[in-house]
């Protein structure tokens, strides 16, 4: 008998243990405590509080939607979801907890479902605003640049003064625009011997899923002399961090080389680190072959870079380097450059190369400091740069006796999709 009545007993006491307490008081005000732990970093004891709540009050939709959104802020994304879920079923007119669940897939980086959802909440309320922004944002998680532009469209046709949307627009715009065309035009103003060298460039640039290809001509004003260059360049990807730069450049002026070409490797490193690799060869009567390489380092908004040039000849080899720092502003088209070189070298020093003269040339000392300004216009469609610099640069027939160069340059690069 005593055995029976232990076994009772050991029953009752577990069905006891195992049964869930039942909320007892007003959920209003509970509900109001729940909300301020929550806010003040008590995650925990406000989630234990609201669920405790609902085991009276389930369809209290707004207690299980803000339940919902703390696993959100918590990064319990898949326990946020069941909830949302939960309460749309219930009632798919709340257009509260359709926006913290379609923001709580963008969240958990499941663009494709917060699409879908988007989708059904337009079917409740069409053309809302916060819904189409969402909408997009999806979209454009996606990688599908081009819907989004059209479902932010809708939204300002609809709401013209949503300043968000206006904004979203331009970044959308700028990030599919992917041709851009550019001038140059710039001046070397020389303290003694030359007359002023006038340089400009046109460019043409494609941005494609493989890389980037840039078209460029070329036209100089110098030695009493008019020429033009024309050059392919290519930024080929990859790998992840890694990419190429191939060049190849034809001339039949005496002013530039015959042909140009040549080829680098950019690597990507910890700490914001990048490095690179090539070399250049210009062809005149002879080949010169210049090797060069650079390190370069993001920190902040700040970006230092060195890069050094090697052009092997006769007795030596000639040696320069270039250091660089850059003060971004708001964005990658705004920023300050400075530059400070010593050393001589074809690639950047252009002169010319004629009657077997190129050791001569290459082993020329020079010393130089440029600075430059880039700017965009609002919506970064249109770039602007203002460079100016002085070298102080060795006499090629005149070895041990110095010129001071003065340059200065204006650019316009314009972005289109």
């Amino acid at each position: 008998m005593n055995k029976y009545i232990c076994i009772i007993l050991f029953l009752y006491g577990f069905t006891a243990f195992t049964q869930q307490p039942i909320f007892k008081g007003d959920p209003d005000k509970a509900f109001e405590t729940a909300r301020e732990l929550a806010f003040n970093k008590q995650r925990k004891e406000a989630q234990d509080t609201l669920r405790l709540i609902l085991t009276k009050y389930p369809n209290y939709h707004d207690i299980r939607s803000f339940l919902a959104s703390t696993y959100s802020w918590d990064g319990d994304y898949k326990s946020a979801k069941k909830e949302f879920v939960y309460v749309l079923k219930q009632n798919p007119k709340r257009l509260d907890t359709w926006e913290a669940a379609i923001k709580n897939e963008l969240y958990s980086e499941a663009p494709k479902s917060a699409l879908n959802m988007a989708n059904s909440a337009l079917s409740h309320f069409p053309n809302n605003p916060e819904i189409l922004y969402l909408k997009a944002s999806a979209e454009d998680q996606l990688n599908h640049k081009e819907d989004a532009l059209k479902t932010i469209e809708n939204l300002l046709k609809e709401h013209p003064d949503h300043n968000k949307a206006k904004t979203y627009k331009l970044g959308l715009i700028e990030s599919i625009s992917f041709n851009t065309i550019g001038l140059k035009s710039s001046v070397d103003l020389y303290s003694e011997v030359f007359d002023p060298m006038q340089y400009y460039l046109v460019n043409y640039a494609r941005q494609t899923k493989y890389g980037s290809i840039h078209l460029k001509a070329n036209l100089s004003n110098r030695f009493a002399s008019t020429g033009a260059q024309f050059e392919v360049d290519l930024y080929p990807r990859l790998a992840k961090g890694l990419y190429g730069y191939a060049n190849f450049g034809v001339s039949n002026s005496f002013l530039y080389p015959e042909i140009r070409y040549g080829a680098e490797l950019h690597k990507s490193f910890p700490k914001s680190i990048e490095g690179s690799l090539g070399f250049r060869a210009l062809k005149y009567q002879n080949t010169t072959t210049i090797y060069t390489g650079s390190i370069g380092w993001y920190t902040g908004n700040d970006y230092w870079s060195f890069r050094a040039y090697v052009t092997p000849g006769n007795p030596k080899a000639s040696k320069s380097g270039t250091l660089s720092y850059r003060k971004y502003r708001n964005n990658a088209n705004n920023y300050l450059n400075i530059e400070v070189g010593i050393g001589f070298s074809p690639e950047i020093n252009r002169f010319i190369f004629e009657g077997n003269n190129e050791n001569t040339i290459i082993n020329l000392k020079s010393q130089k400091l440029n600075l430059g300004y880039f700017f965009s216009s609002k919506n970064n469609m249109h770039i602007w740069g203002i460079q100016t610099g002085v070298s102080h640069q060795e006499i090629s027939f005149d070895p041990g006796n110095y010129f001071l160069v003065y340059s200065f340059g204006l650019s316009w690069d314009l972005k289109f999709m």
